[in-house]
This record gives structure tokens, C-alpha cells and sequence, in this order.
């Protein structure tokens, strides 16, 4: 009896030992995370677009009130074009244009890469056989073991030994520490970041085409301004050849307007040339080989495009592809973290089989004494020498520091170009009024030089010269008119891409891997509520309103699956809008997540109706703390 109490003390003081030693890993663990750095805080996100202008007054006409809801990226391309010419070749560029085509396959590529790692976390299952040969010692016990043939009595077993197997095996890494689904979320968000880079380049692509087509209109204007120029110059040197006949004129004047004819004569060439670079190049972006390009054939300089409101910044949030590209990267750098920190806790492995084995064919498939099974689980941990998976832990958090400066960046770029092409419409409009003006002058003037040249009166007599002067300086006031107009145009354009027009034209479709039943776990709704309409329905980015620069930012509002809808109507500003900075943290998560009193709402997921919780976003600011909080806005 005192024995067998010896021996069950003896198991209990291993038991409690191994335990000890099991807690003590696992407090120690933690001490050899480093800690994350912070980035500096982003600059305060403006309540409106600053729109300075030269002259006293209001800063803009009614058009472009700054403080409107009204956004011009909610208008369809169609609206805001209205020419079918223009719209048939933006539709064209949408199908053909091959680089689009090249960022739809990136997107594609992304879209497996989610695949791939949803198969990282599932179990692996294999099936086969093996055949081996062993040849024992027979001064070894194996070799001593395998003489008598226990099924044929009398007979030796054949050495060397064949064996022979066949059977499914089993393996599976079970998640325990969610970093295999946070690597399968980071794929998810940088798949949209792919889409949205897409989406940005469409922007570009219909703003440029847009832009060539009313330059070829532009270059059409400038040839009937050289033809027009052309005809009168001709009138005054057949007065001049009269002159000269009838001894009223030298030869100077017949030869000072012959080679001004023959000067803009040369320049129709010049710009010949350039349409023809011009629809080449439209040719070359709607993806088609060079052909002439319909185009409008009105009136240019009274062309008038859709009105422009630019509403306030913080719509920018939702409706430039780039910032929301730039979203989807910031929390794809943040799961990053996650996943790199989970490498230094253990990681557990479990495998199994189950088959036949047999030295014989004829007995591989007797049931069940030719079956075999094995069944086994690891939990390996790092233990010494962590300087590989700390050196990519903290590349994780340099990674996760150039996303937020990017997405910065990004911001700061998109206002400062809406604010410098917003003030080039209006300037340029301002500019085109006062043009006018100078060509209704000169143009009264070359009629009177004209008159006074072919017809003088008295000591009222005027030299070929100011015939000459007055019309060279009508063909480059019209010239700077049409090259002004051009400029104001291809500024509407590129303000209507700049506040994110046209970025809807293509959604971004939900991939197969989360549409998945695995995917319904981290959402209450059905996956048959995205797949209503025209098609899925692009991932919602969230849309701040001005407001209080500590106050959070609101719900994101995502856009109908069949084009843009009507925009939010933002909140009443009571200041400008500025980026949160994190509460001191003691825990040892790299992302923990704001409470909602204390910082913006966090990123949302892919999708309106599906898709993981909102994922993480770094944020500048914070002492004390060796973590980012999750789901920070960092501007």
C-alpha cells in the first residue's frame, strides 16, 4: 500500500511540474514580443475645400458651393458628358482599353490568393499507396523475427521484405490563434485594394478620353480660325497685287502678304499633324488600331459642360477609388501584424491515417487484420532565437507605418488636386469672358484696317503693315481663346475625376472564396442579398462628415450595385475634421479595438451585406503604448 501511495505522489510531482513549466512558457512568452512603433499624426482633415480667389467677392458661383452636399462624382457619365460620340468611345474604352483589361486580371489573381489561404486553415486530406523493399539482418532481432512464415507453416519468410500500403492520410493545422483567417482576411482586403486600383485607373482612363476628344474639337477650331485668317490675308494681297499694277504699291506689300499666306498655310499642315496624333491616341486608349474619330461639330467656344459641386472633403473618403484603395492596404498592413505576432506563440499540427499494409498483395485487403490507423498531435513553440520572427514582426509594423503614410499622402493629394482644378475652371472661365472681349476688338479692328488700307480717306491712309499687325494679332488672340477654352474643359474633366467620378462603372464582384459557407460566420446576413441587380455590390468605404475634430466618423454608406446613388446629406459642420489619436494601451495586441467613445468607427468589410468585422487600420499618436488601436482613421 505505502508503495502504491509513493508511486501516485511521485506521478502527481511530475504532473505539477509539467504544468509549471507549461504556465511559465507561456508568461515568459509575451516578453520577447517587441514593441510596435507609432506614426506620426496626419494633418486635420479640412471642413471644406479652401478656395482662394484673387479678387474680392464670392469665392465661387453658385456651381461650385463648397459647403453643398451636392457632389458631381454621384453623376453618371452619361449626364455629365451628354454627347453620344464621347460616351460611345468611353464604353469602347471600357471593353477594349488593354491595360484595363491587365488590372482586371491582377484583380483575378488577388481574388485566388484568397483562395489559398482559406486552404491553409482547412484539413488536408491525401490518398495513396507505397511499395518498399528491406532486406534484415539475420543477426538482428528484425532479421531473427521474420524466418518462419506464421500463414505457411514449414516455409521462411522472403528476405528481402516487400511491404506494401494504401490508404487516405490526414493533416490539419488547427487556428487557435485566428492567424491563418487574419492572413485569409488580409488577402480578402488587399483583393478590393486591387479592385479599387482598378476602379481609379477607370477614372483616369474616361477623364483622359474626354480630355483628347475636346482637344480634337479644340484643333477643329483652330483650322477654321486658319482658314478663316487665310481667306482675308488673301483679299489684301490681291488688293496689294491691284495696288501694285495700278502704281499705288511696291512689291514689298505683295511679298509681306504673300508670305504670311504661306506662313498659316504651313501651320494648317502643323495641326493636320496633330489631329492626327490626337484621334490616334483616342484610337489607342478605346483599343482599336487608327481610324478617324467622330466628334461634335458645334459651336466650341460656347461648349458648356454638366455644373461642377465639389461638396465638402470629406466625401473624398467614399468616392475617390485611390483613398479607398488606400483603406483596404492600411488594413491589410494592420492583419500583417497580427499574423507575424501569432509566430511566436506555438503552433499546433495534427495528423492521422488509415489503410491497409501487407507484405503480401494477397493479404493487403483482409479486414480487418491488414488495416492499420495512426493518429497523432504536436504543439511546437520557438524557444530560442527569435531574432527571424522578430525581424518580421517589426517589418510587419514598417510596412503597416508606410500604408498610413500613404493613405495620408493620398488624402492630402486628392483635396490639394480638387482645390487646384476647381480654382482653374473658375479662372479660366473669368479668363474666356475677357478673351472674347479683346477678339470682338480685333476683330473690328482688321475690318478697319481693311477699310482704311483698300479704301483711303484723305491723310486717313494706313501702311500694309497695320493690315498685317491687326490680323496677325486677331489669329492669336483666337488662337489663345481656343487653347483657353481648351484648358477650362479638360479642368472640368479633371476635377469631375478628381472628386471620383466615373470610379462606380466597374463594382467590384464578391470572390468565390467568400462566398463560401465558411464566410457566413462573421456576418448575420445572407449572401443572396448581395447578389441582387446588376451585380455585386462594390465594397462601402467609410463616409466622414465634417464635424468635431475628435468626434467619430460616421457609418459608411455603400452605393447601389447599378451605378451611384444620391450621397448622404453631411451632418451640420462644427469644425474641422481631425484624426484621432489612440488612448494609451497596456495590452500586448498589436490592433486592440477603440471603444466607440474614444475614436472612429473602424474600416469596414468588403462587403455591405457579408464579410469579416471591420478589420484593422493603424493610427498615429499615443504614449506609452507598445500597440497600434485597430480601426483608426490616422488623417
Amino acid at each position: 500500500m505505502n508503495q502504491l501511495l509513493s508511486l501516485s505522489n511521485r506521478k502527481q510531482k511530475k504532473r505539477t511540474i509539467a504544468i509549471a513549466i507549461a504556465c511559465s512558457f507561456l508568461l515568459v512568452l509575451p516578453s520577447c514580443i517587441p514593441n510596435l512603433r507609432h506614426p506620426a499624426p496626419g494633418p486635420n482633415l479640412p471642413e471644406r475645400f479652401n478656395l482662394r480667389q484673387p479678387e474680392s467677392g464670392p469665392d465661387l458661383p453658385e456651381a461650385f458651393e463648397a459647403t453643398s452636399s451636392e457632389n458631381s462624382s454621384q453623376v453618371s457619365i452619361e449626364e455629365f458628358f451628354d454627347d453620344p460620340m464621347l460616351i460611345s468611345l468611353i464604353h469602347q474604352g471600357l471593353v477594349n482599353n488593354q491595360e484595363l483589361r491587365i488590372l482586371s486580371e491582377d484583380v483575378l489573381i488577388a481574388s485566388y490568393e484568397i483562395l489559398a489561404r482559406q486552404g491553409a486553415y482547412l484539413p488536408f486530406v491525401t490518398a495513396g499507396g507505397g511499395v518498399s523493399l528491406n532486406r534484415f539482418s539475420q543477426y538482428t532481432p528484425e532479421g531473427a523475427g521474420i524466418r518462419d512464415d506464421p500463414f505457411l507453416p514449414g516455409k521462411f519468410l522472403p528476405n528481402p521484405l516487400p511491404n506494401y500500403t494504401l490508404g487516405p492520410a490526414f493533416f490539419w493545422t488547427p487556428d487557435i490563434w485566428r492567424q491563418l483567417h487574419n492572413a485569409k482576411d488580409a488577402a480578402a482586403m488587399r483583393y478590393f485594394a486591387t479592385g479599387e486600383g482598378r476602379n481609379y485607373f477607370v477614372t483616369q482612363l474616361v477623364a483622359e478620353i474626354a480630355d483628347n476628344y475636346y482637344g480634337l474639337i479644340a484643333l477643329d477650331k483652330r483650322l477654321e480660325v486658319l482658314d478663316s485668317i487665310i481667306a482675308l490675308q488673301e483679299q489684301s494681297l490681291r488688293f496689294a497685287q491691284a495696288a501694285k499694277e495700278a502704281a499705288r504699291g511696291t512689291e514689298l506689300a505683295v511679298q509681306r502678304f504673300q508670305a504670311e499666306v504661306r506662313k498659316n498655310q504651313s501651320e494648317k499642315l502643323i495641326v493636320k499633324q496633330e489631329i492626327i496624333q490626337v484621334e490616334n491616341r483616342i484610337n489607342f486608349l478605346v483599343g482599336r488600331f487608327p481610324q478617324p474619330v467622330q466628334r461634335w461639330t458645334g459651336e466650341f467656344i460656347d461648349l458648356k459642360l454638366h455644373s461642377l459641386g465639389v461638396g465638402v472633403p470629406s466625401q473624398l473618403l467614399q468616392n475617390r477609388p485611390d483613398i479607398r484603395q488606400a483603406e483596404r492596404e492600411l488594413a491589410a498592413a494592420g492583419l500583417d501584424v497580427k499574423v507575424a505576432r501569432k509566430r511566436f506563440y506555438p503552433v499546433m499540427t495534427i495528423t492521422s491515417g488509415v489503410g491497409y499494409e501487407a507484405f503480401n498483395p494477397r493479404y493487403l485487403f483482409i479486414t480487418p487484420e491488414a488495416l492499420v490507423a495512426n493518429v497523432a498531435g504536436n504543439l511546437v513553440g520557438p524557444l530560442i532565437n527569435f531574432k527571424a520572427i522578430k525581424a518580421d514582426y517589426l517589418g510587419a509594423n514598417a510596412r503597416q507605418l508606410q500604408t498610413v503614410y500613404s493613405y495620408q499622402r493620398v488624402i492630402i493629394n486628392a483635396v490639394t488636386e480638387v482645390i487646384n482644378r476647381i480654382s482653374k475652371v473658375e479662372n479660366y472661365r473669368k479668363s474666356i469672358d475677357i478673351k472674347k472681349q479683346q477678339v470682338q476688338s480685333l476683330e473690328a479692328s482688321v475690318v478697319a484696317a481693311r477699310n482704311l488700307f483698300q479704301n483711303p480717306r484723305g491723310e486717313s491712309r494706313i501702311d500694309y503693315l497695320d493690315v498685317l499687325t491687326a490680323q496677325r494679332d486677331l489669329l492669336e488672340a483666337r488662337r489663345v481663346l481656343i487653347d483657353t477654352k481648351r484648358e477650362q474643359l479638360s479642368a472640368i474633366v479633371n476635377t469631375y475625376q478628381a472628386l471620383g467620378g466615373g470610379g462606380n462603372l466597374l463594382p467590384i464582384p464578391i470572390p468565390k472564396p467568400l462566398q463560401s459557407h465558411h464566410w457566413w460566420k462573421h456576418s448575420s446576413h445572407s449572401v443572396a442579398n448581395t447578389a441582387v441587380g446588376s451585380g455585386p455590390e462594390p465594397p462601402p468605404t467609410p463616409a466622414a462628415a465634417p464635424g468635431s475634430g475628435s468626434g467619430p466618423l460616421p457609418a459608411p454608406t455603400p452605393a447601389p450595385p447599378s451605378g451611384p446613388g444620391p450621397f448622404p446629406t453631411p451632418a451640420a459642420a462644427s469644425g474641422p475634421q481631425s484624426p484621432p489619436t489612440p488612448a494609451a494601451e497596456t495590452d500586448l495586441e498589436p490592433l486592440p479595438r477603440p471603444a466607440a467613445e474614444r475614436g472612429p468607427v473602424p474600416l469596414p468589410g468588403p462587403a455591405a451585406e457579408r464579410g469579416p468585422k471591420p478589420l484593422p487600420t493603424p493610427m498615429g499618436g499615443g504614449k506609452g503604448s507598445d500597440t497600434m488601436p485597430e480601426g483608426s482613421i490616422p488623417m
